[in-house]
Parts: structure tokens; sequence; C-alpha cells
């Protein structure tokens, strides 16, 4: 099968889009959908990809489309307002911030900020000595820019968690992981602190872990992807109180703040760090704008040359919901999911492995509910984890099977779980109750059949 040699005719395409892709696609706006973190859109965010793409500039400095970085500046000390962060990280005050397109780019792009700023105090050939921190629930994106970055793979460290501390990263076993390292005669670089984890939601101390991370002249880099857009809300603003102590924060707005995929926002406490690792000025790209110095120049802020007009559906997302709206949409859904978790506690089958702090809950079918089962076939008083792993595995698999709803799965400290996350724009109330009307009637069938 090759390109058509001959034009189409439109409604012949969109035919094909109706009956062959369509029905192809994971439909990520269902109000069933409740899978992975949410990648939520509404008509501001549409709208505003349809201008941007029909605009079409390519924004890489200042004067090739003046409007584009500034409303992008604009945005981002709004949304950094939203959020209460300090003058520190905003364009009002000494630093800034871009919007990017994933995390990936996010922790990159500041793991090279921090690596190049470390080795003008050490030298380059020591690049091997240098440290990177996570948990392990840090996003995988981490692992990934260390190696990009070049730095060495055996020094980068995922700090174990325990249900203990909510699999939050503890100071203690961070400052215990740099003491060993120091006795190594190894440099700590970067910790990259977590606001509501994949796999759980689950939150690192940030005030705490910056203080030990201070001590040693680390770089913290805060990714609150999933949660941070939570934090506009004063309840939740706490989760990232200590921020001060911070070198640069992101979150996700085409996660759960309603802007349609892709738009990452960073904020940097000094640009300059960034500007010095990532700017390059070619002869063709020199101009009087940029030597003024008086510009932002977002190519210097990220990997790529080119970058879309990302602010644009941002800046509608802010002006035609408000922040009064905002907030009461976040809101809403963290009142379904108390609603869906009261479903669960309500049910002596199912437990609720972990705390919920925002809008997602991780849920499994209790080993003790599958005593009777496993004893048809083994001759054990207590329920085996391995088993009961199985089991929640294959729930899982059914209940998607069924097409009516759509969650994912984590596995933390050995326990298999469900996760339950609300984030679609369009999910209601009657959404949240099926959704537990599926689970229930799932594993009704799974125990008598078993």
């Amino acid at each position: 099968m090759s390109a058509p040699y001959v034009a189409e005719p439109v409604e012949a395409i969109l035919q094909d889009v109706q009956q062959h892709i369509i029905p192809g696609i994971t439909h990520w706006q269902s109000p069933n959908y409740f899978a992975y973190f949410p990648s939520s859109g509404s008509i501001a965010g549409f709208l505003g990809e349809v201008l941007s793409t029909g605009f079409n500039v390519v924004g890489f400095n200042w004067i090739s489309s003046p409007a584009t970085t500034e409303l992008e500046s604009i945005v981002m000390d709004w949304l950094g307002q939203m959020l209460e962060h300090p003058q520190s990280f905003l364009f009002s005050g000494d630093g800034g911030g871009v919007i990017l397109g994933t995390t990936c780019e996010a922790m990159l792009c500041t793991l090279t900020a921090a690596r190049d700023q470390m080795l003008i105090k050490i030298g380059r050939e020591n690049i091997g000595k240098l440290v990177v921190y996570g948990s392990d629930q840090t996003h995988s994106a981490l692992a990934k820019a260390a190696k990009i970055a070049g730095l060495n793979p055996k020094n980068f460290r995922a700090i174990k968690t325990t249900k203990s501390t909510s699999f939050g990263l503890s100071p203690e076993s961070l400052q215990s992981a740099i003491s060993l390292d120091g006795k190594a005669e190894l440099i700590p670089l970067y910790l990259c602190a977590t606001i509501g984890t994949t796999s759980t939601a689950a939150v690192d101390p940030l005030g705490p872990l910056c203080d030990v991370a201070k001590k040693y002249g680390m770089w913290v880099h805060v990714d609150a992807a999933y949660a941070g857009s939570a934090c506009i809300c004063p309840e939740f603003r706490h989760f990232i109180s200590g921020v001060e102590g911070a070198n640069s924060f992101s979150l996700n707005a085409h996660k759960w703040f309603f802007t349609t995929l892709d738009c990452y926002c960073v904020w940097v406490k000094d640009p300059s760090t960034l500007i010095k690792s990532l700017s390059t000025n070619p002869e063709y790209l020199l101009n009087k704008a940029s030597d003024s110095k008086q510009v932002v120049d977002y190519k210097d802020w990220q990997i790529t040359l080119s970058r879309r007009f990302r602010a644009m559906k941002l800046w509608l997302v802010l002006r035609s919901y408000g922040v009064a709206n905002l907030r009461n949409f976040l809101r809403s859904h963290v009142k379904m999911v108390k609603l869906f978790e009261e479903l669960v506690a309500s049910d002596n089958r199912f437990e609720v492995v972990v705390p919920r702090y925002f809008a997602m809950v991780c849920f499994r079918v209790l080993p003790s509910a599958l005593r009777k089962i496993q004893n048809k076939y083994y001759d054990k008083n207590d329920v085996d984890q391995t088993y009961a792993n199985e089991f929640n595995r294959k729930s899982l698999e059914s209940m998607n099977a069924s097409g009516r709803i759509y969650m994912t799965h984590a596995q933390v400290d050995g326990i298999y779980m469900i996760r339950f996350a609300i984030g679609a724009t369009l999910t209601e109330d009657k959404h949240v109750i099926m959704a537990w009307k599926v689970v229930q009637e799932t594993v009704d069938t799974m125990l008598n059949t078993e």
C-alpha cells in the first residue's frame, strides 16, 4: 500500500476516520476514562490549539514572533502567581517560566543546567562522580534524562520508599544515601522531589528534602506534573510548601488543567543557568533585540530550536474559566473520587491501599476475600500475596475488556493495585457510580466462578 497519487475528496478521508481511526483509538476524553493520569481537554483548550495551529508560527526567539514569546511570559507569571510561587520563580522577580512539551524535557533541561553549573566548579573531568537522586517512585524520565545528559548510570539513586511514609521519599533516607556516596568520594548533584507520583500519587516532603539538599549545594527540581494543578486551590497549596528552597518546579497543564496536549509548564529561579547550557547563536539568528539582552529567546530554554505557540491555549483556558472556576472544577474531581473511595470502603472485600491526596484512589480486592477460593486449590490458612495480585490483575483485565470503563494498575511494595483516576472534563457522579458497579459485578462474577 502506498500514498494516493491523485488527490482524494475530504469527505472520503473523514469517512475513513469515522470507520477506521475512531474505533481504533483509546478515548482519553471519555467520561468513563479513569486510567493513567488524565489528559483533560476543554473547548477553550481546543480553540487555543486551533488558533495556534492556524497561526503556525515558529517562535524560537523573540524577533521571530514577539507576541508568541511575550504571551508565554505573561501566562507563566499568571499561573505562578496562582500557585503562590515566590517572586524568585517569576519574571516579575529574578526567575521565569517556559512551556515545554513533557516531563522528560523539563528534567533533561534542568539536569543539564545543574550538571554544567557543577562542572564549572569541579572540572569536566569529574563528570563521572556526579550523582542524581530520586525515589523508587520517581518518574522513569529522570533515569532517562540522566543517561542522555551523559551521567554514569551507576550514579543514579532510586531510594527505596516504604508504606510507613506513604511511599514518599524520607529526608533521612536521602541523607543516608548522600552520606554513603560521600564516603565513595562521589558528588551529589540533583534531587527530583515529586508531588503526586505516577504509581500512587504519593507526595515527597518538599521542605525537609530541600533542607538536606541545601547542605550539599544540590539542584532541587520539583516534579508536580500531575498534582501541581490542584495546588492552585488553597486547601492543597501546603503540598508544595517549601518550594522556595527548590531551583525549578514543573506541572503538566495538559494532564489536569484542561489544556490540550502538549503544555508542560516549568519555572526556574535562575534562567541564566538554562541559557548557558542550552543556547546556540549561529549567524543566521543574530539580531539587535537578542543582543540587547532585554528580550526572552525561548530557544535557549529548551532542547529544540523550533517551538509551538503553546501559550495561546493556556491563555484561553485561564481567561475562559478564571481562577474561581478552575478551582471549582478541580474540587469537583476530588469530590467525585471521594465518592468512589467511600464506595470502596463500604464493601469489606476491598481496601484502599494507600492514602488518597488528590483525585486518584488505589484499591484492590483484599486477600481475605479470596481465602475460600484459594483454599480450594491450596492447603493454606492465609491467602498468598501472589495469588491476590493475580486475582486483581485478572479482575482489572476483565473490567477493561467490558469496554464500559478503563483503568490501569500499579504495583508498589509487592502489592498489585488498581488505579482509579478522575480528571476527564465530562465525568460526573453517574459515571463514578457506574464504574463502581462494573467493579462489583466483575468481582462478583469472578468470586462465583473461580
